[in-house]
């Protein structure tokens, strides 16, 4: 029996990375999950993943910035596990410049994908979350508490220079958490958010810096950080480390448990001790 048995969750950008642990450890403790990579190899290869260890999950491909997406994303989880409890905003990736250098279309992408896009996911949500709390309420039974975390950054709380976009659409999250915390307490869902420190991704992978590229809807960015500047970046966090994508996906796991069923509105650094 899993905590989360009898769930549906969707996970944005679940194919690589944190995103695919949070997939795979919601499925592992009972959730039915709707995977969700702009790519379809890495969101069919973590639907298999979860169905070779006895799990449900189906992918839903696609970018999360398309007009139309997060209804397509919602009703997913409708039509395939008939319902909705658990919503994860995490695709995302970064840009990043100086300001002076800074083009519009830095700015306007990374605001898309970690604001808006959240944002219109969980305004395609409500007409199900709304529905679900009144079949319960009008069967004389306990509305069922449901869960939103949306992911941010230590870089959302303290700045980053270089990162004003970034920045600014993870402190945008702060804002958006904290008021559909207020708009849905009624509906018996907490909303929180997880803020990450240096967690080690294909973003951050100090091996992956050079000529390491992501491909991003046509756009060749640069991945992985500066082998000094990670290891400097590590000299200050308290336990010594950068973070694994395991233990990521484990601080938003708590936040999906039955018990932080009374935690809402929160931010949780996830950063081994290191804040801005």
């Amino acid at each position: 029996m899993g905590t989360l048995d009898g769930k549906v969750a969707i996970v944005s950008g679940a194919g690589r990375g944190i995103g695919r642990e949070i997939a795979l450890k919601l499925a592992f403790e009972g959730a039915s999950v709707v995977v969700n990579d702009l790519d379809a190899g890495p969101a069919e290869e973590t639907v298999a993943a979860i169905e070779a260890a006895g799990g449900k999950a189906v992918e839903c491909v696609g970018s999360v910035t398309e007009e139309g997406f997060a209804e397509r994303f919602v009703q997913t989880a409708v039509d395939f596990f008939g319902g909705l409890d658990i919503i994860i905003n995490n695709a995302g990736y970064t840009w990043d410049s100086v300001i002076q250098r800074m083009t519009d279309e830095q700015w306007d992408a990374i605001l898309d994908v970690h604001l808006k896009a959240p944002f219109r996911i969980l305004r395609a949500a409500q007409p199900v979350i709304a529905a679900q709390a009144k079949q319960a309420k009008g069967a004389g039974e306990p509305i069922p508490c449901r869960k939103v975390v949306n992911i941010s950054s230590i870089v959302g709380t303290g700045g980053n220079a270089g990162q004003a976009n970034y920045s600014a659409a993870k402190a945008g999250i702060t804002g958006l958490t904290k008021t559909i915390a207020k708009e849905w307490g009624r509906y018996n869902v907490t909303v929180n958010t997880v803020a990450f420190g240096l967690i080690k991704t294909r973003l951050t992978d100090a091996s992956a810096s050079g000529d390491g590229t992501i491909d991003i809807e046509g756009r060749k960015l640069k991945a992985g950080a500066d082998p000094q500047l990670f290891s400097a970046m590590v000299q200050t966090i308290p336990l010594g480390r950068a973070g694994t994508p395991c233990e990521a996906a484990g601080a938003v796991y708590l936040l999906c448990t039955p018990e932080s069923n009374y935690v809402s509105g929160q931010t949780l650094i996830c950063g081994g001790g290191f804040t801005i």
